[in-house]
């Protein structure tokens, strides 16, 4: 095991791989409930939706599949599940013009795309030419946005009524959610600065109890705790509906769309992800020490395939587009650095399968505070970056900040990019700019103007 995983030489442990397989699971669990709510409320063009019983199922077959494969395969402390914003494409943008399984033939084909640029070394090319100062950026980027994930989904920050966001629901922390998210979190904070073996683990089971008894003992509207409201499960097993998986149709959608909206959807899931996945990949494997001094990640080719074959078992599952997952972070904050943290991860994905109940009792009051410690810690990559170099510092800027204000990784990436490049251009730096990343600049200007361009040749 040490050998395969390379443990030792990781400077990880077996329980180190445990605790952080657990966390990574614990962090991420709220998408076995979220993804079905997001595909189930939506309905295709022949008005049909999509069973919440067989969508959870989904959900968790192709996130247990996927995360098993980039434990074996990529030997990497990653999660993989149906990516959030690749969902919503999926749901309110393609499924009102194609039926479902059209609609995720075009998951599949998004996949296969994203496998022919890993295995053809383009996509690993792309990652190399981002620069070191940008790659240090998407980490500190991405610690910031699920810092902020965190605090919106635990209530603690919210859409304001004179401002874009404010403090609670009303201006003020309000609320016995918030006040488990506070606690959560501080005792989090305290375990963490201690030292405490497994602090984010113990934190996160701790508050998940306190939730649970607060649930039960206070009168508290079910609403307030978001998707997954803390309760002693009325049963313990479920048995699993495998009625969606293999329901698609390849190319149905370019025939029932037209070739120019099946086109636009699927450009806008090749590029989300790809970036979103290679921005979760440099940031947290950046966090996990995993990066040389160029900012190169180890057996990155292989990761990059297992992402493209991800993408497509989500579609052929009919759980939309699977991705590296961002919570990936908590684990790699537990001590998860190899391959076998996902594999417990993946592990956990398959007996949920059977215990569907055990899993809707942790709310994002319990999970939350993980998100937003990590954040933290994904912030001490700023010191890396050459602030008194204007000419990195702005693109850096840009990338860190995009990505919590427009909740997009991908958004983040792209301003880094296309501001570094212009910039560079602009001090006479022009041949020092890699030809890839010219294409890549003009792809995400692309991605950018998408709607423009779009009623330009509609």
């Amino acid at each position: 095991m040490d050998r395969f995983f390379e443990l030792s030489a990781r400077g990880s442990t077996v329980g180190r791989e445990v605790r952080g397989g657990i966390t990574t699971f614990m962090a991420m669990a709220y998408i076995i409930l979220l993804n079905p709510i997001i595909l189930g409320g939506a309905t295709d063009v022949t008005g049909a939706k999509l069973s919440i019983l067989q969508l959870t199922t989904s959900t968790i077959l192709a996130a247990a599949v996927s995360t098993l494969l980039m434990g074996v395969v990529g030997n990497a402390p990653f999660g993989v599940a149906a990516g959030l914003g690749l969902n919503a494409v999926v749901a309110y943008q393609a499924a009102p013009h194609m039926t479902w399984a059209q609609a995720m033939g075009l998951v599949v084909l998004e996949g296969l795309v994203i496998v022919l640029l890993a295995v053809s070394g383009l996509r690993r090319l792309i990652m190399n030419s981002i620069p070191l100062a940008l790659k240090h950026a998407i980490s500190v980027g991405i610690g910031m946005f699920i810092a902020l994930i965190g605090l919106v989904d635990a209530g603690f920050v919210a859409k304001g009524t004179g401002t874009p966001v404010q403090l609670g629901a009303t201006g003020h922390l309000t609320g016995w959610p918030v006040a488990v998210f506070s606690f959560g979190l501080l005792l989090m904070i305290v375990l963490f600065v201690r030292r405490t073996r497994g602090a984010i683990l113990i934190g996160i089971a701790v508050t998940a109890v306190l939730a649970i008894i607060v649930n039960s003992v206070v009168r508290i509207d079910p609403a307030s705790w978001g998707v997954v409201v803390p309760r002693v499960p009325e049963g313990v097993i479920a048995a699993p509906d495998f009625g969606l998986v293999g329901q698609v149709d390849l190319f149905g959608g370019f025939s029932r769309a037209g070739a120019l909206t099946a086109t636009v959807v699927l450009f806008t899931l090749v590029l989300s992800g790809f970036f979103d996945a290679m921005g979760t990949i440099i940031g947290v494997s950046d966090e996990a020490g995993l990066v040389d001094a160029e900012g190169r990640v180890p057996r990155l080719g292989a990761i990059l395939t297992v992402d493209g074959v991800a993408g497509a078992v989500g579609g052929l599952s009919s759980a939309s587009a699977n991705t590296v997952f961002v919570e990936s972070a908590a684990g790699v904050g537990e001590g998860a650095r190899t391959g076998l943290a996902a594999l417990v991860t993946g592990a956990l994905f398959v007996v949920t399968l059977f215990f569907t109940p055990i899993a809707s009792v942790v709310p994002a009051a319990a999970a939350a505070p993980a998100l937003v410690l990590v954040g933290a810690l994904m912030m001490t990559q700023a010191k890396n970056i050459p602030w008194d170099d204007l000419t990195l510092a702005v693109p850096a800027f840009l990338t860190i900040a995009l990505m919590p204000f427009t909740y997009s990784i991908t958004n983040g990436v792209g301003a880094g990019v296309i501001s570094y490049t212009i910039v560079q251009a602009a001090v006479g730096r022009v041949r020092q700019i890699p030809w890839l990343l010219w294409a890549v600049t003009v792809i995400f200007a692309a991605y950018f103007a998408i709607e423009a361009l779009r009623a330009l040749f509609v």
